[in-house]
Formats: structure tokens, C-alpha cells, sequence
């Protein structure tokens, strides 16, 4: 990936991050939103800081295994909007452009992380 793409997804990343900070400012003072808004949180905020620490990373190794991490968050991403949704947390439809967009980035970084696994080495 070229830096000018890195670029554009590191402020993409960090774009839904903000996202989902101001997702979870929404949702109610109930015991379950509260779980679920923290967990919705920590895994919507650490797609964009591990695809940071991905870009730093000091070999192909290293950007695989971060990138595996950035995979794995915006899984858990997808799946604590499912569950705000399905719960009745929050209304139908409400949070699908997030949950959109969070499909979009699992599935760019498990290509970028397959190509990087097939040119390992």
C-alpha cells in the first residue's frame, strides 16, 4: 500500500473513530447501554489506533500482526453495533451507516492483510 493510501485510510480510520465516539455520547444511562456503549468505544477507537501503530510498524511481520489487530476490532466493531441494534438499544437503522462503514474497513484490512501474508516471505 502506497503512503498516499495509508494516508487516506489513517484519516478514514480516524474519522470513524469520531464516529463512534459520538455513537456512544448518544446511547442511554441504562446498565446495558452503558456496557455496550464502552465496549462499542474501545473496539470502534482501536481500529484507528492500531492501523496507526500498523503504519510504524518495523517489519512485514509486525504490519501483518497489527494488521490482525485491526482486523479483530473492527469485527468486535460490528458486532457491538448488531447488538445495540438487535437489543433495541437503539432504533432500527440508526447506527447502519456505522455499521456500514465498519464492514467496508474489516473487509479492506483483511485484503490488505492477506496480500501482505501472500508476499511474506
Amino acid at each position: 500500500m502506497g503512503s498516499a493510501d495509508a494516508e487516506k485510510l489513517k484519516e478514514r480510520t480516524k474519522r470513524f473513530a469520531l464516529r463512534i465516539v459520538k455513537c456512544s455520547q448518544t446511547l442511554g444511562n441504562g446498565r446495558e447501554a452503558r456496557v455496550i456503549g464502552n465496549q462499542l468505544l474501545r473496539s470502534g477507537t482501536a481500529v484507528a489506533a492500531n492501523y496507526r501503530a500498523a503504519c510504524r510498524a518495523r517489519s512485514r511481520a509486525e504490519f501483518i500482526s497489527k494488521l490482525g489487530i485491526v482486523v479483530e476490532e473492527a469485527d468486535e466493531t460490528v458486532f457491538w453495533c448488531e447488538i445495540l441494534e438487535e437489543a433495541g438499544i437503539v432504533a432500527e437503522g440508526a447506527i447502519t451507516d456505522v455499521i456500514d462503514e465498519a464492514r467496508e474497513l474489516l473487509a479492506i484490512f483483511s485484503a490488505s492483510r492477506k496480500t501482505a501474508r501472500s508476499r511474506q516471505p
